[in-house]
């Protein structure tokens, strides 16, 4: 079984400001936990960054950077994207192709758009996800808060296992490489 970790959004424009992710410290030390111990392991570590026009978000902007805590690596693969799906239009599944990778584990930023996204279509196509159950965050939707958006999401996720692959979600700590 191999195996990537795909870090996604932990970009500085969700890290401070109007935007800011719940929880966001703790949810960034998890992650570098993780990613650590990925390394360590021999495990190719993904970061994905999504930009988007005339935003926080633009391609090169202040907001766009990743995050001033998150740990990188030079070995770590980069992945661009505009849309909420990791896959859609990017070269991330040339980097973990399913013929090679059947196992992503996934963390990072806004839950309920792009982690979701991701973890959704991960699934569909083939492969077995681990989602960091600590290991992402979002924000209060109007409806509802980041707390329980993120709860619902991890419930929610869980009960997605399929015949071909499954969704497991569990804490960082528990996932292993």
């Amino acid at each position: 079984m191999t195996t990537a970790l795909l870090i996604i959004d932990v970009q500085r424009a969700l890290c401070a400001g109007e935007y800011e992710c719940y929880d966001v410290t703790r949810v960034i030390d998890t992650i570098n936990a993780l990613s650590t111990r990925a390394r360590k392991a021999g495990v190719p570590v993904v970061l994905i960054q999504h930009e988007e026009k005339d935003s926080p978000l633009a391609h090169g902007a202040e907001g766009w950077q990743l995050a001033e805590g998150l740990v990188t690596a030079s070995s770590d693969l980069r992945v661009g994207k505009t849309t909420r799906d990791s896959f859609y239009q990017t070269n991330l599944q040339k980097l973990v192709p399913l013929e090679d990778f059947d196992r992503l584990v996934i963390c990072g930023m806004q839950t309920d758009y792009c982690v979701n996204a991701t973890v959704r279509q991960a699934h569909q196509l083939g492969y077995d996800v681990e989602l960091a159950a600590d290991a992402h965050t979002t924000v209060d939707n109007g409806n509802m808060s980041a707390e329980d958006i993120i709860a619902e999401h991890n419930k929610d996720l869980a009960h997605l296992t399929g015949s071909v692959a499954r969704i497991d979600v569990k804490p960082a700590a528990d996932i292993l490489f």
